[in-house]
């Protein structure tokens, strides 16, 4: 099995139950906490990739800082949208996980299973 990695939210409930679901099965994730080292560009295009999913379907738009940066206008605009996530990480939806070029939303965590 290649590496697991988790981007990971520690006082998100959803990223908590991931990362214990992770552990339960015998997997020690490396752990990327990404509102202290956000993804560049590249690699949340990569994430995006891995995922299958538009930018917009991992920004979330419940955030403040969604409405603050005007991006309800810009939802159609995928690099605006990689660029607002990179520069403000609290917009990106979590957790994800990855192992090797496959990744899942924790949303609900067992999303995960599909790619351990």
């Amino acid at each position: 099995m290649s590496e697991v990695v988790i981007y990971h939210n520690p006082r998100c409930s959803k990223s908590r139950q991931t990362l214990n679901l992770l552990r339960d099965r015998g997997i020690e994730p490396r752990i990327v906490e990404y509102l202290k080292t956000p993804p560049d560009e590249q690699t949340l295009s990569g994430i995006l990739q891995m995922l299958g999913i538009r930018p917009v379907d991992l920004v979330r738009t419940k955030e403040d800082e969604f409405g603050a940066l005007g991006l309800h206008e810009k939802r159609d605009d995928p690099r605006a949208l990689i660029r607002a996530m990179t520069s403000h990480p609290i917009l990106i939806e979590r957790p994800i996980v990855i192992n090797g070029n496959r990744a899942r939303l924790g949303r609900p965590p067992e999303n995960v299973l599909e790619i351990l």
